[in-house]
């Protein structure tokens, strides 16, 4: 008789999962971690075929060597959507996937509602009814402005679509470019300090790679047209860091809403916590009531692809990132 299947979950609580699991997949020998420091030796005590593995504790620390070292599985299915934390593998060895498209919806809706913020003036608004202030402020429309969303895939695209909603002219880039809807124009990744100018808004949600580090820096803020208000959704190191900073100084920047930091927790001396144009969140924009049951529900389809012998859904390219 063939050996049971052996699937590892890493995650902070394991125990829901562990029991749906073995509702949807009987007879599957399943193990269970909640640390990074016990992972190497899990792995290397039962030699899991297949992985489900969240990056519940932040990028430091986290046990990639161990995972893509000769006693990690065949198959890493990444319960998020970026695998940064992963660094590079071999394909030919061991297979990737994440769970794009599972918080797309939700990171739109944190984009749209970051916009908001900016051009109702939420903070002033806050601040009048602190001091009882009975004073008329400026709102901004979204309507007729133009964004620009720096990467079309599962949450560039839901932006796209609840952008049009709104009346705005959606333009975006993307490594392979194609027409796709809510979408009016498309255009090659390498064209995004080009397109600067023209956009009042600006969308980040593209991955974290060696080509996208620094993708918007200096040189995208200069060109940016005066007032620019911006949401990044993306990971940390895909905006620079000081030359948001001093856009934001220079007033060429209206609004940020940073979702993602290079060094998460954001440190406690960071400028972006006192900075009054900018709205700071600890990297919840993909955090809704229901995200990790979604993630897991697409493990399991994807757990049931692999044990028929079709191919996965969401395979990450490691030299893309994505």
């Amino acid at each position: 008789m063939a050996e049971p299947l052996r699937v590892l979950l890493h995650n902070a609580e394991t125990a829901a999962l562990a029991e749906r699991l073995h509702d949807s997949h009987p007879g599957i020998a399943c193990f269970e971690c909640q640390s990074y420091a016990a992972l190497p030796a899990m792995l290397a005590r039962h030699r899991p075929d297949v992985v489900f593995a969240v990056r519940f504790a932040g990028s430091k620390g986290y046990p990639r060597d161990a995972l893509l070292g000769p006693e990690g599985p065949a198959w890493i299915a990444n319960g998020g959507v970026g695998v940064d934390h992963l660094g590079q593998w071999d394909p030919a060895r061991v297979t990737v996937t994440n769970a794009a498209g599972v918080a797309s919806e939700m990171m739109a809706e944190y984009v749209l509602g970051a916009f908001l913020h900016f051009t109702l003036d939420v903070p002033g608004l806050q601040q009048d009814q602190r001091h009882k202030v009975w004073a008329a402020r400026q709102m901004r429309r979204l309507q007729g402005e133009t964004l620009l969303i720096a990467g079309l895939g599962h949450t560039g695209r839901a932006i796209a679509a609840r952008a049009k909603a709104f009346g705005m002219h959606v333009i975006g880039t993307r490594a392979r470019p194609q027409a796709m809807a809510h979408v009016d124009e498309v255009h090659p990744a390498d064209d995004l300090v080009r397109l600067m100018p023209r956009a009042g808004f600006l969308a980040v949600s593209t991955p974290l790679t060696p080509r996208t580090r620094g993708l918007i820096g200096r040189a995208a803020f200069e060109a940016a047209m005066p007032g620019l208000v911006l949401a990044d959704v993306s990971r940390g190191g895909v905006i620079d860091p000081p030359a948001l900073l001093a856009a934001l100084d220079a007033g060429r920047v209206a609004g940020a809403a940073l979702d993602v930091f290079e060094t998460e927790p954001l440190p406690a001396d960071s400028p972006f916590w006192v900075h009054p144009r900018v709205l700071v969140s600890p990297h919840c924009s993909a955090v809704w009531e229901g995200w990790e049951e979604a993630s897991f529900d697409l493990f399991l389809a994807n757990l049931a692809r692999w044990r028929a012998g079709a191919p996965l859904w969401n395979v990450v390219d490691p030299t893309r990132g994505y």
